[in-house]
């Protein structure tokens, strides 16, 4: 037999097309028959079949009319939104905000829980994912992915969470509690890495296969992306960078005991309320601290110069292991920083090391980890939908 002839060339060819078709309807809008078999490159009768083929499965409708030359309108296709739903949802210590989004990435539908009064994780994130199906007016079935943010350590083999500074009533087989009750696939991913998902598709690390996020807020964190893809170690630690035995903070010996850890202490909220307060912005919170320093100009160089010091640290120790191209700052402090504190990082990071990142601020202003999540579920869904075309 010769070794060229594959089995089933035709029908893998078939769903090669289908997903072409379906990635086109998502990026360009409604098409016609003939459009699509322009861009694909196929013969309008193998186009014909396509759209037909698409809309039997429930993945395309008519949605309208082109008006052309002679002869009848041609029909316009778009993908269906309706064929899958998809939630994220960004899980804080004192709130869960759920989103429902439709398979072309609308975002339809959004909740947001108080947890303050709950000790019972699955009420929680069932409530929320119910009522955000229900406010987008999907129903729960369709829901095909629900993508969790979480702060804390997520175990790449099992994907529970392992741990959760903040969290710690969300503790390892939560993970199979929710399956069980929601009978939906459940992910967590840990909030920064989402953070990095959602940067990378429509923030500052656009076009980039290769880059790091920092999360300054009232802690501080890493998300690693390496080839377009995300790196979790083998453990699910890779990027939590507040364990950094950096020089200027004590380094505590035994991190079970919920000591600070040494990076941690340089730079998360509360240090970063302790620099305000020396440099003359004494009733701010974190953010609105370095927002106000930024406001100042000059006047608040100094505050900012400490600051970037102190975050150069991590930055240079990340980026002298991995040299990215592409460091963003992220989270409340360093989305408040904007380009005068990136910039200030930058520098500094070029006077201690070898290596050279550019520095830049979060692209992103609202609800990062949410659209991360989404993005994550959107993916996953879009394979197992799109790539079950052919039957």
């Amino acid at each position: 037999m010769s070794a060229t002839r594959l089995p089933g060339t035709p029908r893998l060819l078939r769903a090669l097309n289908d997903r072409a078709a379906l990635e086109l309807l998502l990026e360009r809008g409604p098409l016609t028959r003939a459009r699509l078999g322009e861009l694909t490159g196929l013969s309008k009768v193998t186009a014909s079949q396509l759209v037909e083929r698409l809309e039997e499965r429930g993945l395309v409708s008519r949605v309208g009319e082109q008006a052309g030359g002679r002869g009848p309108n041609a029909q316009l296709y778009a993908v269906r939104p309706s064929s899958a739903h998809v939630v994220g949802v960004d899980v804080g210590p004192d709130r869960v905000v759920a989103a429902c989004a439709d398979i072309t990435g609308a975002v339809i539908g959004r909740v947001e829980q108080s947890t303050r009064d709950t000790d019972d994780p699955v009420g929680v994130v069932h409530n929320a994912v119910v009522q955000a199906a229900s406010s987008a007016q999907a129903q729960l079935s369709s829901v095909r992915r629900i993508v969790l943010g979480t702060p804390g350590l997520v175990d790449p083999g099992t994907g529970d969470i392992t741990f959760a500074f903040n969290l710690p009533r969300w503790h390892s087989g939560l993970l199979a509690a929710l399956r069980d009750d929601l009978h939906t696939p459940v992910v967590f991913e840990n909030d920064v890495n989402l953070a990095a998902v959602a940067e990378a598709q429509s923030g500052a690390a656009q076009g980039l296969s290769d880059f790091v996020l920092v999360w300054v807020g009232a802690g501080v964190g890493l998300a690693i992306m390496l080839g377009g893809r995300l790196h979790h170690g083998s453990s699910g630690a890779a990027g939590e960078i507040g364990y950094l035995p950096v020089p200027g903070a004590p380094i505590p010996r035994d991190v079970s005991r919920r000591a600070k850890p040494a990076f941690q202490q340089l730079v998360g909220g509360d240090s970063v309320r302790a620099v305000a307060r020396e440099h003359g912005y004494p009733d701010a919170d974190a953010a609105d601290a370095v927002r106000a320093a930024v406001a100042d100009g000059a006047n608040g160089g100094a505050m900012l110069d400490e600051l970037a010091r102190r975050l150069a640290l991590g930055v240079a120790s990340t980026c002298v292991v991995l040299d990215p191209p592409l460091v963003v700052l992220a989270g409340e402090v360093g989305q408040a920083g904007g380009a005068a504190l990136a910039e200030r990082v930058q520098q500094e990071v070029a006077a201690i090391t070898l290596v050279r990142p550019r520095v830049v601020p979060t692209g992103l202003t609202e609800e990062p980890i949410l659209h991360g999540a989404l993005r994550t579920a959107l993916d996953a869904v879009r394979d197992e939908v799109f790539g079950s075309t052919v039957g």
